[in-house]
């Protein structure tokens, strides 16, 4: 089985992959609030889920939420505050996203031992 990021590290694997998802939108002309954007940062929550330790979620949650929140929802890189639901749904969102693709490989990694 393949070894999971540290916690720090994942955070940090989290901002790259923001940054990258959102240059990626970018040229796409799908830089902007919606549910394209929505699920690709989703979809990248996931994809670092699945290499993450589940203690990891939040800051991969938070992380690119930052980055959805300043370059999709609100455009220019500033964050902006669209209401507590609002925000609170897309950063539990994305914690969710991160936590459950990490979950099942915590799950192995324990039966293993």
């Amino acid at each position: 089985m393949r070894e999971r990021l540290p916690v720090a590290m994942s955070g940090a694997a989290a901002l790259l992959l923001g940054a990258a998802i959102a240059l990626t939108l970018a040229p796409l002309g799908e830089l902007r609030a919606g549910g394209f954007a929505l699920t690709a940062f989703a979809a990248g929550c996931a994809a670092l889920g699945t290499r993450s330790r589940p203690a990891a979620a939040p800051l991969v949650g938070l992380a690119l939420w930052l980055f959805h929140n300043g370059f999709a929802e609100h455009r220019y890189a500033q964050l902006g505050w669209s209401g507590p639901a609002a925000e609170a749904r897309h950063l539990a969102l994305f914690t969710a996203a991160a936590l459950l693709a990490a979950l099942p490989w915590e799950k192995a990694r324990r039966e293993r031992h």
